[in-house]
């Protein structure tokens, strides 16, 4: 599959999220938690936290990472890597496109 409409630029403001769900090549939806950054700048990484399976587009994003609200792990947005405890697992990190006004996420492949 290619990449597909994920929200448009409109939808966020800086150092904000969202959750998404697009259909994988399988068919089955893949909960994203598409990002913008404190600089503007646009990221995509699983919305499912590697610990506590909770929403991370329901955290805090600082700078170019996401807390989640649960348990407080933090994930870089780039690397999708946990940057602090509980979490110990990375969340998988998907291709972004800006392309107009449309935000369009790739999440049959991985960006790291």
């Amino acid at each position: 599959m290619t990449a597909q409409l994920a929200c448009r630029v409109d939808a966020l403001e800086p150092a904000e999220a969202l959750r998404v769900e697009l259909p994988g090549a399988d068919g089955a939806l893949v909960e994203v938690a598409v990002v913008r950054d404190e600089d503007g700048d646009w990221h995509a990484i699983s919305d499912v936290c590697s610990h506590g399976q909770v929403s991370l587009s329901d955290g805090e994003v600082e700078g170019c990472t996401v807390e989640c609200w649960l348990h407080g792990s933090t994930f870089d947005l780039v690397t999708g890597r946990p940057l602090s405890l509980p979490a110990t697992r990375p969340v998988p990190v998907y291709p972004v496109t800006v392309d107009g006004e449309q935000v369009l996420v790739d999440v049959d492949a991985l960006a790291n």
